[in-house]
């Protein structure tokens, strides 16, 4: 067992016997509880050897602390933390009350759903499987096993058009874009255009790269290319399958003047595809990059299908950004960890994450079902924004409506809304982001009605 343990050894008029000093630092922590009851304490002869002291150093504190009620001994088992020792560890939390909702977040799958005994079979099988020499430095542009894996899935799922060799996997789809918001400074970029409203998070990475943000606006249907025709940027993020947060889908013909406007001032579209497995009134809509490869970069990841809790994400990158996003990947982190890609790999060939989508893809459309109606039943004035997809319903209510003070009753009730302030350049009408993937339907009943209280308080 390793112990951290100091001793001054200066002595001189006031030192402290070195008996002592072991003793206030055994008892110290067995107060704190970081030697929790029960645990054996070294030997007296090898606790000696480790600290450069006498043996009677040793078995003098032990002594001590034995005599104290702090140690016990054992006939054959040695020297251990006693079971009626002092702690001051505070006590544990109390344990939040299931299947009340405390956050509606809108980026959280159902995190009970992992499939766990799936991902741990696709663990195993890499650690038991890989050669010895995988064990060394990954690419920084991701493993070739996944990158193939996900060069299938998303070709036939997203309709995206890459090789493996143009594929990148990095730790989250943040990660991505900051990638690339680098590798635009370096190549001279200044501004990039976003969605308005649109995620925050995205709007932060990109001005901490040194990029200037140009909100454009968008309607029910996705991003107004009207009113980006009128912007100079040098690239455009956008959220074409599922607009991020009100809902709308990128129609034909404004997908088809996004590229024109990319191609006429030969900026570069950067797609954020964060959840498009998840429609529920018809078919998914294909990734616009499948139009335009080498003017578009395609950016997802596992958050929404599986667990943020994995980090792992991809790129399909037009040729002229491999290169000198490779070299920003290399110098961030070397490479995304190799086991985690080799278990995604082998969960995607073995068809795991298909079946997880599948199986989901009911959950998730029956828990908006049930939150549309509970909206339409409890709060009749509101209305509810954007297609029948995802993980969050966008919910406005009417436009005199203090969505601050909303937010706030809401609050006070224990329920987390996420304001569309939040996610707005502009100041416009007010709203909120109800996250349903990771609410049973019985929990957004419930909090629907503390909603409707909250909305009523604050009216």
């Amino acid at each position: 067992m390793e112990l951290l343990l100091t001793l001054d050894r200066r002595g001189g008029a006031g030192a402290v016997p070195l008996h002592t000093q072991l003793e206030r630092q055994l008892r110290e922590r067995i107060r704190a509880g970081r030697l929790e009851h029960g645990t054996r304490l070294p030997a007296t002869r090898e606790l000696a050897q480790r600290l450069g002291v006498s043996r009677g150093v040793v078995v003098e504190a032990y002594a001590q602390l034995t005599a104290e009620g702090y140690l016990t001994t054992r006939r054959g088992g040695g020297t251990l933390v006693a079971a009626a020792a002092r702690t001051t560890r505070p006590p544990a939390p109390a344990p939040a009350r299931r299947g009340e909702p405390a956050d509606f977040h809108p980026g959280l799958p159902d995190l009970t759903s992992f499939p766990r005994v799936a991902w741990a079979r696709s663990l195993r099988t890499v650690a038991r499987e890989l050669p010895d020499a995988a064990f060394g430095y990954p690419d920084p542009c991701g493993a070739a096993a996944l990158r193939s894996a996900l060069a299938g899935y998303l070709g036939r799922a997203r309709g995206v058009a890459a090789e493996p060799g143009r594929l990148f996997v990095t730790s989250g789809l943040t990660q991505g874009l900051a990638l690339l918001a680098r590798a635009l400074v370096r190549r001279g970029a200044r501004r990039v255009a976003v969605e308005d409203p649109g995620f925050f998070v995205h709007r932060v990475v990109l001005a901490h790269a040194g990029l200037e943000v140009v909100p454009v606006a968008v309607d029910e249907h996705g991003l107004r290319t009207d009113l980006l025709a009128r912007v100079e940027a040098d690239a455009v993020l956008v959220t074409p399958a599922h607009q991020a947060p009100l809902g709308g889908v990128l129609r034909a013909a404004r997908r088809d003047a996004l590229l024109l406007w990319a191609e006429r001032r030969d900026a570069l579209v950067i797609e954020d595809d964060y959840d498009a497995e998840y429609r529920y009134d018809r078919d998914p809509v294909g990734a616009v990059q499948g139009l335009a490869p080498e003017r578009v970069a395609y950016l997802g990841c596992a958050s929404k299908v599986l667990s943020p809790a994995l980090r792992l994400g991809w790129m399909a990158l037009p040729s002229a950004w491999s290169e000198p996003v490779a070299l920003e990947k290399t110098l961030d982190d070397l490479g995304t960890p190799l086991l985690d890609q080799h278990a995604f790999a082998d969960f995607i060939e073995r068809g795991e994450l298909d079946r997880h989508l599948r199986r989901m893809h009911p959950r998730y459309r029956a828990r908006r079902a049930t939150l549309v109606a509970e909206l339409a039943r409890e709060l009749p004035e509101w209305r509810v924004a954007g297609v029948a997809a995802g993980f969050g319903v966008v919910a406005l209510p009417p436009p005199q409506t203090d969505e601050r003070a909303l937010v706030a009753a809401a609050a006070r009730r224990g329920l987390v809304l996420h304001g569309l302030a939040d996610y707005r350049v502009r100041a416009g009408p007010p709203g909120v982001v109800l996250g349903i993937g990771n609410v049973t339907e019985a929990a957004l009943a419930r909090a629907v009605k503390q909603i409707a209280g909250a909305y009523e308080e604050a009216a």
